[in-house]
């Protein structure tokens, strides 16, 4: 009997090509699409220049795409457990200082956690997504590998993969081209084979996050003081929650030369301002840590760490310190942000990774 998986379709050429992938390897195959958010809920309503998912649109593609594979396809309302276990974290984050990755918790709580709920109830021994990223069995442990499109990889907004999830998912685009996959898409007549990928955060397809935060929750958040490193005010911004660490444009004023923020506080509704090299460090620490290649770290170890999607990484040494771990870099490196997440690497291995603090 051929094993059962069910297929996360957004809609997207990549998790139509995964199922294509994993229909002709043999697998019974079920495609379900994760109603997760509408725009129009939180008052926003997306056009043409917005490319987000969850969509009507989205659903009925990934349907088509299954309809022609012959295999069946649910939709999912998952939107309350993404409210809760999403947007929430996300709105508290930014309440509290810190710079979320929404895409990192989605994962966890909803494709990883209420899928593979479903897709036991469905008797499937897999779930699959279009993820740029690798799994392989090394010695008693699944351990989670870079892709091969370097480009493409998405393995550091998996890291918090466990054993029991590793061991259930498949990822067949991880030795993939995006090219070759729309090479694929177009062969085989999938409705769509030339759209775009989503773009930004799906719940905030204009960018703008605080105007979101404002329509979730009902609050404005009032002006404050822009503070120089020691401690003078040196002007007025337009709350706290606007700022990220690293931002230079968009401060609404002049100081008569480049400044940028290198710390924020909400209770205080304070924003300092620095040079950029005051933005440098070598040194971080990390919590809610999730270790993939072993069960605990012992020893300090070297990897390569990376404090952002968008970062390269960087050779570092990580310190075990109880539940949290420190990381010190080789060289300095610039805008650590409280609320990221710190992946740690050796090679193409994913080793763990927590929360920066």
């Amino acid at each position: 009997m051929a094993e059962k998986v069910l297929i996360a379709m957004s809609g997207g050429v990549d998790s139509s090509v995964a199922a294509l992938i994993l229909k002709n390897q043999g697998y019974e195959c079920i495609g379900a699409t994760m109603k997760l958010f509408s725009n129009e809920d939180e008052g926003f309503v997306c056009d043409e220049n917005h490319k987000t998912c969850c969509t009507l649109d989205d659903s009925l593609d990934a349907k088509d795409v299954a309809y022609k594979m012959g295999f069946p396809h649910y939709v999912f309302n998952f939107k309350d457990e993404f409210k809760k276990e999403v947007i929430q974290r996300f709105v508290d984050a930014y309440e509290n200082d810190l710079t979320p990755n929404p895409c990192i918790d989605c994962n966890q709580f909803l494709k990883f956690e209420k899928l593979w709920q479903r897709a036991r109830e469905l008797g499937c021994d897999y779930i699959a997504t279009g993820h740029y990223a690798n799994i392989e069995k090394q010695g008693d442990r699944y351990v989670l590998k870079k892709a091969a499109d370097i480009s493409k990889d998405q393995s550091y907004v998996l890291y918090r993969l466990d054993q029991e999830k590793l061991a259930h998912t498949l990822f067949p685009l991880g030795n993939m081209t995006k090219d070759k996959i729309r090479e694929i898409a177009a062969e085989n007549g999938f409705v769509n084979a030339n759209k775009p990928d989503s773009q930004d955060i799906c719940f905030v397809p204009d960018g703008d996050y605080v105007a979101f935060i404002e329509r979730y929750t009902g609050k404005t958040y009032p002006d404050g003081k822009f503070l120089d490193k020691d401690g003078k005010v040196i002007g007025t911004h337009h709350g706290s929650i606007r700022y990220t660490i690293g931002q230079r444009k968009g401060l609404g004023m002049g100081f008569g030369k480049p400044m940028y923020v290198c710390s924020k506080c909400g209770k205080d509704n304070t924003v300092t301002l620095s040079d950029n090299d005051s933005l440098f460090s070598k040194e971080l620490e990390a919590r809610d840590l999730n270790w993939i290649a072993f069960e605990e770290l012992k020893e300090p170890m070297r990897v390569n760490a990376k404090i952002r999607y968008s970062h390269k990484g960087a050779a570092a040494t990580v310190y075990p310190n109880g539940e949290t771990v420190k990381v010190v870099f080789d060289e300095a490196q610039r805008a650590i942000t409280p609320g990221q997440a710190l992946v740690m690497y050796d090679g193409d291995i994913v080793v763990g990774g927590g929360t920066i603090i």
